[in-house]
C-alpha cells in the first residue's frame, strides 16, 4: 500500500492553491453584494442564458469567491461573459444579484492585470458600449461598432452580419437622442 498523500482536486483543478481570506471582502466593498449569502442551490447557473460558454459556472465561481481563491475567479471566462441580464437576482432565494458580483470581479481581474486579450476586447467593448450611452443616453450600434473595431483591429471578423444588421434595420446611421440625457449624463458623473 502507498504512504503517498494525492492532492484534492476539483474539475477545477489543485485544492491546494493558496486562498485570499481578503477576496470576499473586496467584491462586497466594490458591489455591496455578500458572497457568504449564497448557499449553492444552482439557480443562477439553470437561468444563465451564457452559462453554457463558461468555463466556471455561475454559482461556481461564488463558490469560488466565498472560499478566497481569486485567482481561478479573476483569470476564468465566466466573468467576462455575464451579460448582466439579471437573471440569477431573479432566480435566487438569497436575492444576490451575482451579475454585481461578476462586474466586481472584472473590476478586479483589471486591477490585478489578470486579463486576457479576449478579455481585453470584450472590457474595450462594455467601455464604447458606456461612453456611448453617456454622450446619446443610448447606443447607436454603427458607431459603437466602428470605435470597437478600430481599437480592436479586429475590422472584418463579422462583417456580413453588420450588413445583415443593417438591411433589416438594427441599425441607423444617425444617432438617436433620448429625453432625459442630462439624467443619464448625472449618473455617469456619480
Amino acid at each position: 500500500m502507498s504512504s503517498e498523500v494525492k492532492e484534492a482536486t476539483s474539475p477545477l483543478g489543485s485544492l491546494n492553491k493558496p486562498t485570499d481570506p481578503n477576496f470576499k471582502h473586496e467584491i462586497r466593498a466594490i458591489c455591496g453584494e455578500n458572497v457568504l449569502e449564497c448557499y449553492q442551490c444552482g439557480e443562477c447557473t439553470a437561468g444563465c442564458p451564457a452559462a453554457f460558454g463558461m468555463d466556471i459556472a455561475p454559482n461556481q465561481v461564488m463558490r469560488l469567491a466565498q472560499l478566497g481563491f481569486a485567482d481561478e475567479v479573476l483569470s476564468s471566462s465566466a466573468i467576462w461573459l455575464c451579460a448582466g441580464c439579471e437573471t440569477c437576482a431573479t432566480r435566487c432565494p438569497r436575492g444576490v444579484a451575482l451579475s454585481k458580483v461578476m462586474d466586481a470581479c472584472r473590476q478586479l481581474s483589471v486591477k490585478s492585470g489578470k486579463v486576457t486579450k479576449d478579455q481585453a476586447n470584450v472590457l474595450k467593448m462594455h467601455e464604447e458600449l458606456l461612453r456611448q450611452i453617456s454622450i446619446f443616453g443610448r447606443v447607436h450600434e454603427i458607431s459603437m461598432m466602428g470605435v470597437y473595431k478600430m481599437r480592436t483591429r479586429d475590422f472584418f471578423s463579422d462583417v456580413f452580419a453588420g450588413i445583415q444588421m443593417f438591411l433589416k434595420g438594427k441599425m441607423g446611421l444617425i444617432p438617436s437622442r433620448i429625453k432625459g440625457r442630462k439624467e443619464v449624463r448625472g449618473l455617469f458623473r456619480k
